[in-house]
């Protein structure tokens, strides 16, 4: 997966101007890519979450725009990371400007900087060796995702459809053969919605 050719299959704004729904599913075998100092790292998208700008409790938006959320008011294409008990969740803005719906990023398939992945992922258990954590376990959720890929709160914001620091393109690699359909994970409220998106059978689903 040379950068070069994933960077001219950056996904435009387009593809994130329309409902969540949609666009959580199109997501699916997508490639999240995150290039820092110490390289490039990324994998295929596995595992998706929609939070609906109207009728939906669970979406941080419900409630009207904070200093928190704000972002997720922006342009589509618009990078929303928030906290979650001292861990950083990794989203993307869907829809026109102001209607606040994103995709919840939960897990990809490890393919670029391993090695990278492996250290930072290590470096939140002490003694543990860089080694004995498997590919399977690197984003196998969004918390370990973002550490695996060092996305934080100085991303909340980013523009995804610049191609630097952090975005997504397409890949002419493999589709799912099949996206199964579940109730989201972790939330009190809207839980029951039918909103995550899998890829049925991949092995770096969370949970």
């Amino acid at each position: 997966m040379p950068p070069g050719c994933m960077r001219s299959a950056l996904l435009p704004r387009e593809f994130y101007d329309r409902d969540p729904v949609r666009v959580a599913r199109a997501l699916l075998g997508c490639l999240l890519l995150r290039r820092a100092r110490a390289g490039l790292a990324g994998g295929r998208i596995v595992e998706t979450e929609a939070y609906l700008a109207d009728g939906d409790p669970a979406c941080h938006a419900s409630r009207g725009r904070t200093r928190k959320n704000a972002s997720m008011f922006g342009r589509p294409g618009t990078a929303y990371v928030y906290a979650i008990h001292s861990r950083w969740c990794f989203n993307v803005v869907t829809e026109p400007e102001g209607r606040a719906s994103a995709v919840l990023v939960r897990a990809i398939e490890p393919l670029a900087g391993l090695p990278l992945m492996q250290a930072r992922r290590a470096a939140r258990q002490a003694g543990r060796d860089d080694a004995a954590l498997p590919a399977r376990d690197l984003a196998r959720g969004p918390a370990r995702l973002c550490e695996a890929l060092a996305i934080d709160r100085r991303l909340d914001g980013w523009d995804l459809t610049r191609g630097t620091r952090l975005w997504i393109s397409a890949d002419d690699g493999p589709r799912p053969a099949a996206i199964a359909t579940s109730a989201r994970i972790g939330v009190t409220s809207g839980g029951e919605l039918p909103l995550r998106f899998y890829w049925a059978g991949s092995p770096f689903v969370s949970r």
